[in-house]
């Protein structure tokens, strides 16, 4: 089941503003909290008591805990991966590894007998089907993408798509991060400018952000990792089908009824016979097959990338198809124009694979 989730850097905020932000996540479904114990400066037991009190008030607005550890959180906090009893004492779900320990050690933990999942670095290249043939846990085992606080350091799509293309293959929950679009946002660190997965993300709206990780198929969990994210943000990522991919689009101002009909139709589905030219969905026309598609006139030689056309009734066969325009062609009198799918939108449309169903969001 796919989950939503935010970030929380206690120390960087008051209490009543991380509980109340927590308890509105809550409000509106997501299932996750994430923070970091590596910038954490309290002493042992003041660290203790407060993180045991952030599980408290995370679990009772119905989100699991995840937080960023490595060796020297462990040591502080008198944990070995033999023994992890403290991190279950304090209610902690999820360790994140940012660091190792050694193959063996890396290994033992995943057997940890509270149940604790062991979260490791899918940005990074790591022999986790090894550790899985050597015995590991898999049960307990989850990936995670690193957010990228400074601007043009956030991992490269196809850097993305290879790593977590490899574990995926493994069958362990996979997470990874959106960035908030609110001013004065925050990290666990004080230099941050964003903190998105993908460096492409980094200026997009929260809910692109989703839709796309959703459509590469790799992820399972979607995080934001900077705080705080609006109420707005939280609603627009509760609401996403996170079981289709969806597109944004604008929509010309003279299309008629039955065309706004067909783009909200959701039957879309790209063609098993597809080509490097449109995506093409031909439900529409069997569902609306008794329907006139009036021609209308345009002034345009051709569509470009995104444009979206509807086959019209100048050829009546095909009349009711819908097409997205992948790379420019010729426009022929039997395409009316519908609307126009907007730059950031279309890096969604390199996901739509053959006898992939899609849904079109007009604006």
């Amino acid at each position: 089941m796919k989950k939503l989730g935010i970030s929380v850097y206690p120390e960087h905020a008051p209490r009543e503003a991380w509980e109340a932000y927590m308890e509105l996540a809550g409000k509106y479904g997501f299932k996750r909290v994430f923070t970091c114990l590596l910038s954490a400066e309290e002493s042992r037991e003041d660290m203790i008591n407060s993180f045991t009190e952030f599980c408290r008030i995370a679990h009772k607005n119905g989100l699991s805990v995840s937080a960023d550890t490595n060796p020297e959180v462990f040591k502080k906090l008198g944990a070995t991966p033999l023994d992890v009893s403290v991190f279950a004492r304090m209610g902690l779900d999820i360790i994140r590894m940012d660091g190792h320990f050694g193959e063996f050690e890396d290994i033992e933990i995943t057997k940890n007998p509270y149940g604790i999942m062991i979260e490791y670095n899918a940005s990074c290249t790591m022999g986790l089907d090894l550790m899985i043939e050597g015995g590991a846990n898999r049960e307990q085992m989850c990936i995670c993408s690193n957010f990228y606080p400074q601007r043009n350091t956030g991992m490269g799509l196809a850097r993305f798509k290879e790593l977590n293309g490899r574990y995926q293959k493994l069958g362990l929950n996979n997470a990874a991060f959106v960035s908030s679009q609110e001013k004065n946002t925050h990290g666990p660190w004080k230099g941050y400018d964003g903190l998105p997965t993908l460096e492409i993300h980094r200026d997009l709206p929260i809910d692109l952000q989703v839709r796309h990780l959703n459509a590469l198929g790799l992820c399972n969990d979607f995080m934001i990792g900077n705080a705080f994210a609006s109420e707005a943000e939280l609603k627009a990522m509760s609401e996403l089908n996170l079981n289709k991919i969806a597109v944004k689009l604008w929509t010309a101002e003279d299309i008629s009824g039955i065309e706004k009909e067909i783009i909200a139709c959701p039957y879309h589905s790209s063609r098993d016979d597809c080509n490097e030219l449109v995506i093409r969905s031909s439900m529409p026309r069997v569902i609306y097959k008794d329907a006139a598609i009036v021609p209308r006139r345009s002034d345009r030689k051709v569509f470009k990338r995104g444009d979206v056309v509807i086959v019209n009734d100048n050829l009546k066969h095909y009349a009711g198809e819908l097409m997205i325009v992948l790379t420019e062609i010729e426009a022929v009198d039997y395409y009316n124009y519908v609307g126009f799918i907007p730059e950031g939108e279309q890096l969604i449309l390199d996901c739509i694979k053959p006898k992939y169903s899609f849904d079109l969001m007009a604006e």
